[in-house]
């Protein structure tokens, strides 16, 4: 039996963690059609990650398209979910964090398909272990991660604005004039791209730091020393759920992060705890990981042949940084049948299937309300932060949030309420929640913590 260790860190917004191993293989790779130059294909931008659609087998899921692993990973495939696996033998995985090793099995000569591109003899490394199921905290299933075998088979445009991602055959494309774009080298270790960024250092002058190029990471970005950088104010939080445990650590802010000639201030940065990331430090000579709360700043072109990155600004580029300062991480814990109400004109008081009412305006119109049962999601409280407005207004982990500033909660999505919870200081929450078995209101207001 075949023993991996892991040795990086996908973290999601949501306050998910997991570390991904190094492999080195050979396969073919990706292709488009013959006399096929490019494709276009749509994502979800789901809190600053990219899921794509995948077509495994002929089955179609969905995947994080992350180029900090070099593997192709299959997780939190529910009862429902059918999918061939083709010639497994079992593996062996060590995650990060405090748990035990996990079972795995490596499959071999599958065909993947991702918009018009196919590969025909595809690794694929699943786990089965239903603790790792990230669907819940993003809202949306998520049933693997692509990384390195589809960004090494093309040039890769990415546009998080119109969440569109072109892909060109890297023999055909050529490069066009671009105003405002500036190229970058990008240095490789076991399939991994990194690039150097200029971050203050304890002595206010500005230094290199060697950081992996992660667009698997929802935060901006995670460095792994915090004693190396000008930075003074910090809080504790719950960083995410690891393969093998949770992962704790420190948030704080950069004053400022370069790349070339361009510069961001006020960066939002994370300093996980040295236990969780020992397996990197170990294995692997970085500083940390830029992701995507810094990647989606830019139209980025990844070329992994000629070890290069493209970037321009868009719109995003000047959005503030924000984290969570609600202190909540909520995730979507089942179903439940709720009843919506939709009125309309009509003309009967009453209806035969008792389903239908009806009051008559001060014209004579009929309004009558239809009532209708459906499914909706349960968005349940995962993690408080100590000392967080959520903490202080009494909600503890297991509640569940029925209403967000009035509205329904199953009317967001997950990541939406994320994002209010991550909206400005001084904004005022209202939740009605379902604790302890009662119903009840409360309110606190959004606070930095620095």
């Amino acid at each position: 039996m075949h023993f991996l260790n892991y040795s990086r860190v996908f973290l999601i917004f949501f306050g998910i963690y997991i570390g991904c191993f190094n492999l080195l293989h050979s396969q073919e790779g990706f292709n488009l059609p013959k006399n096929q130059k490019r494709d276009k294909i749509s994502f979800k931008n789901i809190n600053n990650l990219v899921i794509i659609p995948v077509e495994v087998n002929g089955t179609s899921l969905s995947f994080l398209l992350d180029t900090g692993v070099s593997s192709t990973i299959i997780f939190s495939l529910g009862e429902k979910d059918s999918l061939e696996i083709r010639n497994t033998k079992p593996v062996k995985i060590r995650g990060m964090g405090d748990g035990e090793v996990i079972d795995a099995f490596k499959s071999s000569n599958n065909t993947v398909k991702i918009g018009d591109a196919i590969d025909t003899n595809h690794d694929l490394y699943l786990i089965f272990d239903k603790a790792l199921n990230f669907s819940p905290r993003m809202g949306i299933p998520v049933h693997g991660i692509i990384g390195y075998d589809f960004f090494n088979s093309f040039v890769v445009k990415t546009n998080y604005v119109s969440e569109k991602i072109i892909i060109y055959d890297p023999d055909n494309y050529r490069k066009r004039r671009c105003g405002g774009c500036q190229d970058f080298d990008m240095e490789f270790h076991k399939n991994k791209p990194y690039i150097d960024f200029t971050i203050p250092s304890v002595n206010s002058e500005k230094n290199s730091s060697h950081l992996l190029l992660d667009t698997g990471l929802s935060d901006s970005v995670w460095l792994f020393d915090e004693n190396s950088y000008n930075v003074e104010d910090y809080f504790d939080d719950f960083l995410g759920l690891g393969l093998s445990g949770d992962i704790y650590g420190k948030r704080s802010k950069l004053d400022i992060l370069g790349i070339g000639k361009f510069s961001l201030e006020n960066v939002t940065v994370a300093f996980p705890k040295k236990d969780a990331i020992e397996a990197a430090l170990k294995h692997e000579k970085r500083d940390g990981s830029v992701g995507g709360g810094i990647i989606k700043r830019f139209i980025s072109i990844i070329d992994y042949q000629k070890k290069t990155i493209t970037l321009k600004k868009n719109k995003n580029f000047k959005d503030e940084f924000f984290y969570n300062m609600s202190g909540l991480t909520l995730e979507h814990n089942g179903m439940k049948v709720v009843k919506n109400e939709k009125k309309r004109v009509g003309s009967s008081d009453y209806s035969l299937d008792g389903q239908k009412f009806s009051g008559r305006t001060g014209n004579g119109v009929s309004l009558v309300t239809d009532i209708e049962l459906v499914l909706a999601p349960r968005f349940i409280v995962a993690d408080v932060r100590k000392n967080s407005p959520a903490d202080l207004a009494g909600i503890v982990v297991g509640t569940e949030i029925l209403k967000v500033n009035g509205k329904a909660a199953h009317s967001y999505k997950l990541y939406e309420i994320a994002k209010l919870f991550s909206s400005k200081s001084g904004k005022t929450i209202s939740l009605q929640i379902q604790q302890y078995g009662f119903i009840s209101k409360v309110k606190f207001i959004l606070k930095k913590v620095i």
